[in-house]
């Protein structure tokens, strides 16, 4: 039972948000995710994927604050996902020191620099924003543990596709997490970059 292996905080609140049972999806995934290896996420609309993207974070992290660098970093494709992920990411983190923070295109990037700078655990962006503060040394990663990609099919883009090369060629060591409804040439082609020695987790 994947549930029952995840961090006393995170069964806690599952507990209050009455989730008993793990999705197929979930029941197949977390165990993969927790064990710490790059893995490809395949999975329809509403299996789940959301969900097991922040509990895996959260036990990843340990549901706790620790230094100041982001030790886990979540790419989404736009300002609307970015801020709803991060009001999912504050349901499971209340309570505890965890810092969450979202980033997009439309805030400064100076802003970004200076509020990130003050200390975070969780960094939520946009590839196109996240490079920037790469280029700009607003983000330090060498405390990273875990990169995740939600609903990557944006990636397939041009531009977004060479944001993402330009952060991962950035980060000397972490796991990546790259969560999508179905499987695309492109996203597969990762395997060659960052994804290296993945498992594939397909509904």
């Amino acid at each position: 039972m994947p549930f029952k292996k995840l961090h006393p905080h995170i069964k806690e609140k599952l507990q209050q948000f009455e989730i008993e049972t793990p999705t197929p999806f979930q029941a197949q995934s977390i165990p993969v995710i927790k064990s710490g290896i790059n893995t490809f996420c395949f999975a329809p609309k509403d299996s789940g994927k959301t969900t097991t993207l922040i509990l895996t974070t959260l036990h990843k992290l340990k549901c706790e604050a620790n230094g100041n660098a982001p030790r886990a970093v979540v790419l989404v494709e736009n300002k609307e996902r970015a801020l709803e992920l991060y009001d999912a990411f504050l349901a499971y983190t209340k309570y505890t020191s965890l810092r969450v923070y979202v980033g997009y295109e439309q805030l400064h990037i100076d802003v970004q620099k200076s509020e990130i700078f003050m200390g975070v655990d969780i960094l939520i962006s946009t590839p196109v924003t996240m490079n920037k503060l790469f280029l700009l040394n607003g983000a330090n990663v060498s405390q990273l543990k875990i990169l995740s990609i939600d609903d990557a099919e944006f990636l397939i883009r041009g531009s977004i596709y060479t944001a993402l090369m330009s952060i991962t060629q950035s980060i000397k060591k972490c796991q990546y997490v790259l969560y999508a409804e179905k499987t695309h040439p492109k996203l597969k082609r990762f395997e060659s970059y960052f994804m290296e020695y993945s498992k594939t987790i397909s509904m």
